[in-house]
């Protein structure tokens, strides 16, 4: 039997007996949780580096924003208030849309 041991989407269980086959799973505690919500944006960001074309690149990006929605509820928010603070950085510091790369600052 394949040993995956990661977080999965929570209908993979469901998924997975479909088929067929039986699966071994637990639920994890908070902080296990979040740990391994971390682990898992890690993968999906490297995945979204390594997309070739535009859609897989935006399916990364799916993967990735479901897990910003479950750190957000993790850490006792929603998605909405990451949103918002979002919007203040950008309101305060500006986005990332002019493409602008620093490349040096003068010393005094």
């Amino acid at each position: 039997m394949p040993k995956y041991n990661k977080l999965v989407r929570d209908r993979i269980p469901e998924i997975i007996k479909n088929t067929g086959k039986e699966s071994k799973k637990e639920t994890l505690t908070d902080k296990r949780y979040i740990d391994e919500l971390k682990k898992k944006l890690n993968e999906e960001v490297a995945e979204y580096q390594e997309a070739k074309t535009d859609t897989d690149a935006l399916e990364e990006l799916g993967d990735v924003l479901e897990l910003m929605h479950a750190l957000a509820r993790q850490h006792g928010e929603s998605i909405d208030t990451v949103e918002q603070i979002r919007k203040e950085k950008a309101a305060k510091r500006g986005a990332f849309q002019d493409k602008i790369f620093l490349i040096e600052v003068e010393d005094d």
